[in-house]
C-alpha cells in the first residue's frame, strides 16, 4: 500500500507539472455567424482536421458558444463572421405575437439589439441563464469505454482512492473523454502500466491507466471518443481493467459525477 501511496503522489506532481506547462494550442469560443472553415483559414489550420479533433460530426450545425481546440495556435484571434450569416441575421425582424388584453404594450417592451445577449423575465417560465455561455466542459465528458464499474472513486484500489475501475476485456478499445492533447504516454510510474494522461480545456485532466499498449504519443492532440490505448491488467492482477481519473487541476473528481 505504500508503494501505491507513492505512485499516487507521483501522478499528482506529473499532472501540476504538466498543467503549469504551456499548452500548445489555444481554445476558441464560437460566436454567432462564424464556421468552421473560417475559423480554420484564420488560425492556419484544415477545417477537416479541426472538426475530427473537436468531434464535430456536422460543421454546418456548428454551434454559437461551443469551445474548440486550435492544435498549434499560440493566441486567440478574431475571426470574422461570415456575411451572408450575418446580414440575414440583422435584416430579419423580431418574431411578435398579435397583443392579448391585458398584455404589455409593443412600446413598453425592451427591445433587443441583435448580438446582444439579454435574461428573460423569470415570470414568464423562462431560465434566465444566457443563451450564448459555452457548455461547461465537464459535462462533455464521455465514459471512456465500456464495462462494469468495480471500484467506485474513494474506495482504495490497484490504483489508489483517486479513480475508478472498469473491469474490461483485454485488448478492449480505450477511447478520449474529452477532446484534448496528450501530456503524458510512458510507463514510467509505478502501480499504473502504460499510463496516458490528456489535459482538456479549463485545466481539466483525465488519466488512463493499466494499458496493455498505448496508441497515442506524447503532444498529441486527439478527439473526443478517439481510440488512445488498448486496455491491459494492473500490475500483479489476471484480470483486465481501466484505472480513470477525472482531474480539475490538482483536485481529483469523481468520474461518474461527470459522465452521462
Amino acid at each position: 500500500m505504500r508503494a501505491v501511496g507513492k505512485a499516487c503522489c507521483l501522478l499528482i506532481m506529473l499532472v501540476s507539472l504538466y498543467g503549469c506547462s504551456p499548452p500548445r494550442g489555444v481554445y476558441h469560443t464560437v460566436q454567432p455567424g462564424q464556421t468552421l472553415y473560417r475559423i480554420g483559414q484564420t488560425y492556419g489550420v484544415d477545417a477537416g482536421y479541426l472538426a475530427r479533433v473537436n468531434s464535430v460530426s456536422d460543421p454546418s450545425q456548428l454551434k454559437v458558444g461551443k469551445r474548440l481546440l486550435i492544435p498549434g495556435a499560440s493566441r486567440r484571434r478574431y475571426v470574422p463572421a461570415t456575411a451572408t450569416v450575418a446580414g440575414e441575421a440583422r435584416r430579419k425582424p423580431p418574431t411578435r405575437k398579435p397583443a392579448s388584453p391585458g398584455s404589455t404594450p409593443i412600446s413598453a417592451r425592451k427591445t433587443t439589439v441583435p448580438g446582444q445577449v439579454t435574461a428573460t423575465s423569470p415570470t414568464r417560465g423562462i431560465s434566465t441563464t444566457k443563451k450564448n455561455d459555452p457548455k461547461p466542459v465537464g459535462a462533455d465528458f464521455i465514459w471512456p469505454v465500456h464495462g462494469k464499474l468495480v471500484k467506485p472513486y474513494g474506495q482504495q484500489g490497484y490504483g489508489g482512492r483517486k479513480g475508478i475501475e472498469i473491469e474490461v476485456k483485454h485488448g478492449q478499445n480505450i477511447v478520449a473523454a474529452a477532446a484534448g492533447r496528450v501530456t503524458y504516454s510512458d510507463n514510467g510510474i509505478n502501480g499504473y502500466g502504460n499510463l496516458i494522461i490528456l489535459k482538456h480545456a479549463d485545466d481539466f485532466f483525465t488519466v488512463y491507466g493499466f494499458n496493455k499498449q498505448n496508441l497515442v504519443i506524447t503532444g498529441a492532440y486527439v478527439g473526443k471518443g478517439e481510440r488512445i490505448a488498448l486496455s491491459g491488467s494492473p500490475p500483479g492482477y489476471d484480470g483486465s481493467r481501466l484505472h480513470f481519473e477525472i482531474r480539475h487541476g490538482k483536485n481529483a473528481l469523481d468520474p461518474v459525477s461527470c459522465l452521462p
